[in-house]
């Protein structure tokens, strides 16, 4: 299986694997699954973001701890659409995207802000990267992704319209694993101001 054929084969599997976390439920139980699931991809999967000459050896993505602290429900506050930006991305020309509105969450008694975007060329759809204090070390510098709705990442809204946005499941774009692929990267704005020690850290570390 090679080109798009493969490639819809690939969304399709992501998209299961979330729609799996969407019906058991939040917990460590079924984010374990995911990672599970997520680990098979990577290491047989001819899409897999992991290079070819890495994958028979592919143990897995390390990530931190589960903590149940950074599952949280945002309200999405819909703006005026903005026109098209350039993205900050790695040789990924058809992946602009316009700000639709922005969620807000709290943990801890702090307000956590994030624009959420809209992909106008790629696959389209909800598209919620961000930034955190851990980029450059423990994980990737161009931060992580939340949501993507190209790929068929998705945790689900509650039916008031608010946002699963579960920190646990955050993970690198496929240019952090190999600068081969093309990605969309958190602009700056997209920034927790702290460190988001939950989800994937960085490949190979």
């Amino acid at each position: 299986m090679g080109g798009s054929l493969a490639l819809g084969d690939w969304r399709r599997r992501v998209a299961d694997n979330y729609a799996r976390v969407r019906t058991a439920g939040a917990g460590e139980a079924a984010w374990a699954e995911w990672r599970a699931t997520r680990d098979v991809l990577f290491r047989r999967h001819p899409q897999s973001p992991v290079p070819p000459a890495q994958r028979t050896g592919f143990t897995g993505m390390a990530f931190f701890p589960y903590d149940p602290s950074w599952r949280l429900i945002a309200t999405v506050h819909e703006g005026v659409r903005q026109p098209p930006a350039p993205p900050d991305a790695r040789g990924a020309p058809d992946a602009a995207f316009i700000s639709i509105g922005e969620v807000r969450a709290e943990r801890g008694g702090h307000e956590i802000v994030l624009p959420l975007l809209w992909l106008t060329g790629y696959g389209g759809g909800l598209f919620l990267p961000f930034r955190d204090a851990t980029n450059g070390a423990a994980t990737y510098g161009g931060g992580r992704y939340l949501l993507d709705q190209a790929k068929g990442a998705d945790l689900g809204a509650l039916p008031d319209g608010r946002l699963v946005l579960d920190f646990n499941f955050g993970y690198h774009p496929s240019c952090a694993h190999d600068e081969r692929w093309e990605c969309p990267l958190a602009p700056p704005g997209a920034t927790v101001p702290a460190e988001v020690r939950a989800g994937e850290m960085a490949p190979g570390g």
